[in-house]
């Protein structure tokens, strides 16, 4: 084992502007002494991609998929991949995460293209989470990858990285991007007292063929006809209905806290895109503890009067005390904000 992990720190921009069609993201790497026995202090030491690292490119074994409705991380980009022990399959579940056998491996990638316009060209790697089923047991870890963009390397303790991008209206964003230390990725996910993954269920993964495909080649088990798997919305496909969609967009970014056996159970706010009670969700009920995150407003959702609802006035926030998700973002989703907006102003 190599004495040292290479890690990155992130130093400011320090008044240097970047130009216009260029991803910022400043950085050195220096010696770190911390512990590797939670992994591999490189991600390239895993073997899950074939060819130049940072084209991402799965190696045999490793398969590539997407979901219906992406948690919003300051409009990072991502990629996602399964890397499941050989020989072995996943079993379906209708409404919880999918079952894994051990030793299986969730991997997401996060970067941003210079110009979102051109979401294919310079692209820059920021890093790439794994969640490694081990005992029973997933645990997360968090690679950062170099200026270079030739290695990830093991970080436990998160990271703030300046990154600077096009946006699609044509305006420089610029934003400090957080990697999470281990304990916020414990945080987002906790199901009772494990850590589980949020994405892979069948209502996020049943679109295409991809589930089919997955049964045909003997990588899942259990598939019913697909007829009878849920769905959940694409929130970014116009064509769905309104509700639909803010329903989606609620339950990826909120719900696997605002769960019966999440972080926010206590406030019997619980937005699963399944739920069907209203004051589950929030109609017409008083927040259990009132306060600055309240806004002054008396009730989470207000039907016809998105001004007056809870819910609201603490997605469009960015104040620490006041703003949901409380992690994983700097910036508002303005397009999934209002997306809330509508659902709430839709209501009788």
């Amino acid at each position: 084992m190599r004495g040292f992990i290479a890690i990155l720190v992130l130093i400011g921009l320090f008044g240097c502007e970047p130009k216009k069609n260029e991803a910022v993201v400043v950085e050195e790497e220096v010696a770190y002494s911390g512990s590797s026995t939670l992994g591999s202090p490189t991600l390239s030491s895993y073997g899950f991609f074939s060819g130049e690292l940072k084209r991402l490119e799965p190696a045999s074994g490793v398969l590539e998929y997407s979901i219906n409705a992406a948690l919003f991380s300051d409009y990072a980009f991502k990629k996602r991949l399964i890397k499941l022990p050989p020989g072995n399959r996943m079993s379906y579940h209708p409404k919880e995460v999918f079952e894994f056998p051990e030793g299986t491996v969730l991997i997401k990638n996060f970067y941003y293209p210079a110009d979102f316009r051109k979401p294919d060209e310079k692209v820059r790697l920021l890093e790439t989470r794994l969640l490694i089923l081990k005992g029973g047991t997933w645990e997360p870890l968090a690679y950062i990858w170099n200026k270079e963009q030739t290695e990830a390397y093991l970080e436990v303790a998160g990271k703030s990285i300046p990154v600077s991008w096009v946006h699609t209206d044509g305006v420089m964003r610029t934003i400090d991007y957080s990697v999470p230390n281990l304990n916020q990725c414990k945080g987002c996910h906790l199901k009772g007292d494990k850590v589980m993954p949020i994405g892979p269920t069948a209502r996020q993964l049943n679109h295409g063929v991809q589930l089919t495909a997955w049964r045909d080649a003997g990588l899942l088990t259990d598939l019913p006809d697909t007829s009878k798997v849920p769905r959940l919305a694409s929130y970014e496909n116009p064509h769905e209905a309104i509700a639909d969609r803010a329903r989606s967009w609620l339950e990826i970014n909120c719900a696997h806290c605002h769960r019966p056996d999440g972080q926010a159970k206590t406030s019997g706010l619980h937005l699963s895109a399944d739920v069907t009670s209203a004051l589950a969700l929030g109609i017409g009920k008083a927040p259990v503890a009132a306060g600055k995150g309240s806004g002054g407003r008396l009730y989470s959702v207000v039907p016809g009067h998105p001004e007056e609802s809870i819910l609201l006035y603490r997605i469009e926030s960015t104040d620490p005390g006041i703003m949901m998700p409380e992690m994983g973002r700097k910036l508002v989703h303005t397009e999934g904000v209002d997306l809330v907006r509508q659902w709430i102003l839709s209501m009788k």
